[in-house]
């Protein structure tokens, strides 16, 4: 009985002694929330609202007293106690409205303005306008489009415009002279540069200043497309000629010889959560396996931090030159690492990239030039801001000056700053830490960690590549089907039906011989090839130099056996009249067995063509695709081994195509891959000559080509985007002619345009 009172006590007359929870009465009209730790002290809750609307507050913390810790309204700064409650509430986002606008007039004129909303500009008699005459305010707070600016042509540098929200004291644009930019409200916060120089180029320095709202942030596709140029630009993957727009933004030129460190600052503090954690995790590891699939040399450091950083990998190791050894270090990284010192030290984080950098220089007796010729970006991960630590301004200015970053030298740093969530991101902080270069943003807030992991995902945009490297194909979400395969071709003889092709150089297309059948080769200045082309939706025509038919292929050669038609030997090669600009819509496919593709599989200098067949074809059972005549992507599985074997034999039980054959290698050789087994898709008549291709390493590798097959899908059918199923009691069965055996052929024709590897 005593100890009955005792337990009664400690639960009802003794409450400081029972177990402390925070009170439940937390729900926020019109959204959500969620807990990290429940309603015990420690615990995290997070508000969540509908598109087009923000949490106020934007979360709560559990503290150790029962009672709920909630950040001021407007500031950054929290409450420890509070005189009362606030309910939280979701409120409509708005945004800034323009402060003035020189030179013209722009409507309506009202104080902010609602989702949805419009602004219209016009200029004045005499004056241009630049950028959008018409803005639409985004569900984020922003602003959709580019500044307005009414110019007249008439100084050294354009005139830089007034951001929306913005002030500017300076009005005079000519070399030297400087503007300067603060916001209308103190409810707003400016990122982007306070200050800008008109330059001797005509541009002004910095990046274009811009107020936003504290609970703004940016969409994935934004930060993707900022992110995507600087990257595709920082791996050597730009046309250095290409002229310049502000849009695009800068292109960085890094030789095949050059080198790229970079650094990945992953914040594992108390604020972000398990599952976030590794949401950074698998981001990261996504970025740097789609790095390494690029041809320059790369170092890659991860750095973890709290209150105190963890080197996962240093620059100084050989295997962060190995995506893989970088990617396995990452999988290893554990969250509990930081258990016990749950701050954020962005100071410290930098600071270790700084002493990195020491290092790398001390250890290799690094010479001054061949320092300066390494080119570095840092990518700073967070959920908050520097609680701890001071200003991480100091480490950024020592990592400047170890780099020697100066006017002449600002294009071999690049740090992007991305915020992640609404609890204590601090704008100013991550603004003043990003780079700030012409025409660019490297500041950026994403709404959660998922949306980081949208970004990472397509950050590497190769939709900006303009050379001709192999088997790259745009994989994101919006691109065509053009896009996807761009080395798809479509040929057509004179008055025959059309064939498909894929691109394997900037002037050569691989495709089947049994195109050229019946068909007189004098006719060949009436062929022509359809290449994409990001002009047109149809394509651009290219006529035939030269066509090359393997001197094998005799559809008729075994007709005296009862072999109506054998199809050994099945490819050719065609030569355009002109080389095919590289773009979004034409880029070559890679061909095993070549140096080219042997980059793209991240293999050591050496390979061989066996080596290559071995990892593309290992598996009895290997995934891959070709195109349709309506440009999809549609999935097959080339079987190998004894797969192979039971594939191939439903050509000796289809007695109607062949009546009296015994011996099925009479038909197929060893120079076929056979597909169309389960829920394989068959090749449709039109659809022969076209790539079998596979994606390894965010890279497309042609093994095959289509050639014949025992059922057509489309037969009967004038729509394209219909295929039939077989009958009843038919196998379909497809055969691909398997580059890898006819490599002599191809080496033949293709040597000096191809880099081949030793057999």
């Amino acid at each position: 009985m005593a100890s009955l009172l005792t337990l009664l006590c400690l639960l009802w007359l003794c409450p400081g002694l029972a177990a402390v929870s925070c009170p439940q009465n937390v729900n926020i009209s019109g959204g959500t929330f969620t807990l990290s730790h429940g309603w015990a002290p420690g615990s995290l809750l997070t508000y969540s609202c509908p598109l087009g609307s923000y949490p106020v507050p934007a979360w709560r913390r559990c503290q150790s007293n029962g009672q709920w810790q909630t950040p001021r309204s407007g500031t950054q700064q929290f409450t420890q106690r509070s005189s009362r409650f606030v309910r939280a509430v979701c409120k409509p986002v708005r945004c800034p409205a323009p402060t003035s606008f020189e030179n013209g007039i722009y409507t309506p004129r009202l104080g902010s303005h609602p989702v949805g909303g419009n602004l219209s500009f016009q200029c004045e008699d005499g004056f241009t306008l630049r950028g959008s005459p018409v803005r639409y305010c985004r569900p984020n707070g922003m602003w959709d489009g580019e500044t307005a600016v009414c110019d007249d042509g008439a100084s050294h540098c354009p005139n830089p415009g007034i951001s929306v929200g913005t002030v500017r004291t300076g009005s005079r644009f000519d070399l030297g002279d400087k503007v300067r930019y603060h916001c209308s409200s103190l409810n707003l916060v400016l990122t982007g540069s306070a200050e800008r120089e008109c330059q001797s180029d005509g541009v002004w320095s910095g990046t274009e200043p811009i107020c936003r709202q504290p609970y703004s942030y940016d969409f994935p596709e934004d930060v993707v497309s900022a992110l995507g140029t600087s990257f595709t630009s920082l791996l050597g993957a730009t046309n250095p000629i290409q002229k310049r727009t502000e849009n695009l933004g800068r292109r960085i030129q890094i030789q095949r010889s050059g080198h790229l460190n970079l650094y990945l600052l992953l914040d594992a503090s108390q604020s972000v959560s398990k599952e976030d954690f590794e949401i950074f995790k698998e981001s990261a590891s996504l970025m740097v396996d789609r790095i390494f699939s690029f041809e320059i040399k790369v170092s890659v450091a991860i750095i973890t931090f709290a209150s105190e950083p963890k080197t996962i990998m240093s620059i100084l190791s050989e295997k962060s030159q190995d995506g893989v050894e970088v990617i396995s270090s990452l999988d290893k990284v554990c969250y509990k690492d930081h258990e016990n010192a749950s701050g954020t030290n962005i100071f410290k984080a930098l600071n270790s990239v700084y002493l990195m950098m020491n290092n790398m220089i001390a250890r290799f007796s690094l010479a001054t030039s061949a320092w300066h010729e390494i080119r570095h970006a840092i990518i700073l991960l967070t959920d908050g801001k520097s609680n701890m630590g001071g200003s991480p301004k100091p480490a950024v200015d020592n990592i400047r000056s170890i780099l020697d970053i100066g006017q002449n030298r600002n294009d071999y740093l690049d740090i992007y700053a991305i915020g992640v969530g609404n609890l204590d991101v601090d704008w100013k902080e991550l603004n003043e830490l990003a780079s700030k270069k012409d025409g660019e943003r490297h500041a950026f807030i994403l709404q959660d960690a998922k949306a980081v992991q949208q970004v990472f995902e397509h950050m590497l945009d190769v939709s900006k590549l303009t050379d001709t490297i192999c088997g790259v194909g745009n994989m994101s979400a919006n691109a065509s089907d053009q896009e996807r395969t761009p080395w798809h071709v479509t040929f057509k003889p004179k008055s025959k039906e059309t064939c498909r092709g894929s691109l394997i150089s900037d002037q050569w297309v691989l495709t089947a011989a049994h195109c050229f059948h019946d068909t007189q080769m004098e006719d060949q200045h009436l062929w022509r090839v359809t290449v994409g082309d990001p002009t047109s939706p149809y394509g651009k025509e290219f006529l035939v130099e030269k066509a090359l038919i393997a001197p094998g292929f005799d559809v008729h050669a075994k007709q005296s056996q009862g072999i109506s038609e054998f199809y050994a030997d099945d490819i050719a090669l065609l030569k355009l009249t002109q080389k095919v600009k590289m773009s979004t819509h034409a880029r070559p496919i890679c061909l095993p067995c070549t140096v080219e593709a042997n980059m793209a599989l991240r293999r050591s200098q050496g390979g061989t063509c066996r080596e290559h067949e071995t990892e593309l074809l290992q598996q009895q059972k290997v995934p891959a695709h070709f195109v349709a005549l309506n440009g999809n992507k549609l999935n097959i599985n080339l079987r190998t081994g004894p797969e192979r074997t039971n594939c191939i034999k439903a050509v000796s039980e289809n007695k109607n195509a062949f009546p009296s054959l015994t011996d099925v290698s009479e038909v197929v050789t060893d120079q076929f891959l056979c597909s169309g087994m389960e829920q394989d898709d068959s090749p449709c008549k039109g659809e022969s000559g076209g790539a079998v291709f596979l994606e390894r390493r965010y890279r497309f590798f042609q093994v095959g080509l289509v050639s014949w097959g025992l059922y057509d899908p489309c037969q009967g059918s004038s729509n394209k985007n219909l295929r039939r199923k077989p009958p009843q009691g038919v196998k379909p069965r497809d055969f691909h002619i398997n580059l890898f055996r006819l490599q002599p052929w191809l080496r033949q024709h293709l040597d000096g345009v191809l880099n081949f590897l030793p057999l």
